[in-house]
């Protein structure tokens, strides 16, 4: 009988410990094991997910994070079943997105990034000269040319006077001091993406219409017939448009192009603090214009399952994310004293507080595709 009741505790005990065993290994696993979730997202953010920083920080939290990369507006023509999130650039492709894919609201919106236009020196001291402009003083400051002194490289752009000399078709040779600069010629225009598949062409249309219409939102066919003509004009007269401000940004820091370029303040923030390789190698002729009327890009996550509703606000609560996504140039939603420390030392071209911009409210969804299918009608 003894040698019997022995062998049952044996077995028992034997039994116990390995369970123990597994249960621990279990325990680990899950500890250490990541969620692979997969989102479609606007290019200017792929380098933030691509940084290995980055993915560090979301595997310590338990996320793979696996990307694509598309055109804000060019998202709703995907077909994002499998996916997990989508992360256009702002508010208006994320509300069709949302309402097409019956999402919850609200929608995650960790950070966002005002809208500017990246000058070289030359060209940014002539539209001062001719009243288009102010530079230094974060908007508030001297005019152009000697007088704004060789460290002036921010100022704003004054959206009335840019658009009235769109509308009278002038050229960089009937600017004061230009014929001084053999590479200002031709019409004096801003290169933009494409308003029908991108964020922030479309985004440069609500704003320039804001302004041609007298300080209305448009709300409708009548408002985007009024504009029309216009807007036809700005886009035109580019020729062909990029599809993302990632290209768009690259083309103008190797100096090729336009020297008017419309892009994301992130990706210029980004630059000055080296993440994309650029440092402070050619900032003397960088001179950051932010338009005096605009809209801000609010990066608005869809979440298409629970995972990358989770991921999404991950970004915005998680304060070691956050601070990774201010060293790429976004500003975190709620959270403006981050961004101006991390920013400190390049206030020579970035205006922090956003002095003297105003920032507008962008039509509906339906009515900026109008606005941008029309802008992009030649016929």
């Amino acid at each position: 009988m003894r040698r019997i009741i022995a062998i049952v505790l044996a077995v028992f005990l034997i039994g116990g410990v390995a369970a123990a065993v597994v249960a621990g290994r279990e325990d680990q696993d899950s500890s250490t094991a990541t969620k692979t979730v997969q989102g479609v997202i606007g290019s200017e953010k792929a380098e933030f997910f691509a940084d290995p920083d980055v993915v560090k920080a979301l595997a310590a939290r338990g996320y793979t994070v696996e990307t694509e990369t598309s055109g804000s507006w060019a998202m709703e023509g995907l077909d994002l079943k499998g996916y997990d999130f989508a992360f256009p650039s702002s508010q208006a492709p994320a509300a069709e997105l949302a309402s097409k894919y019956h999402v919850r609201q609200p929608l995650p919106r960790p950070f966002y990034s005002p809208l500017v236009v990246v000058a070289h020196r030359t060209a940014a001291e002539v539209l001062a000269d001719n009243g288009l402009a102010v530079l230094g003083g974060k908007g508030g400051g001297k005019g152009g040319g000697e007088e704004a002194g060789d460290d002036t490289g921010n100022g704003t752009l004054s959206m009335k006077a840019y658009l009235k000399a769109a509308q009278g078709n002038r050229t960089w040779q009937q600017l004061k001091g230009a014929q001084d600069h053999g590479e200002l010629t031709g019409t004096l225009f801003i290169s933009t993406t494409d308003p029908t598949s991108s964020n922030s062409g479309a985004l440069y249309l609500a704003a320039a219409s804001y302004v041609a219409d007298g300080g209305r939102v448009a709300d409708g066919t009548a408002a985007v017939d009024r504009t029309a003509p216009l807007m036809r004009k700005l886009i035109s007269v580019q020729g062909s448009q990029q599809t993302s401000t990632d290209a768009a940004f690259r083309d103008f820091v190797s100096g090729v192009g336009n020297p008017l370029v419309l892009v994301y303040e992130s990706q210029v923030a980004a630059l000055l603090a080296g993440d994309q390789g650029g440092g402070e190698k050619g900032d003397d002729d960088l001179v950051v214009l932010y338009p005096d009327t605009t809209a801000n890009s609010d990066h608005t996550v869809v979440p298409l399952t629970t995972e990358g509703r989770a991921l999404g606000e991950l970004l915005g609560t998680d304060k070691e994310l956050r601070r990774l996504a201010v060293r790429h140039g976004f500003r975190p939603q709620g959270a403006a004293g981050e961004f101006t420390a991390a920013t400190d030392a390049h206030t020579t071209y970035l205006n922090q507080t956003l002095t003297g911009v105003r920032q507008v409210p962008v039509p509906a969804s339906k009515v900026l595709h109008e606005m941008a299918r029309r802008a992009r009608d030649q016929d």
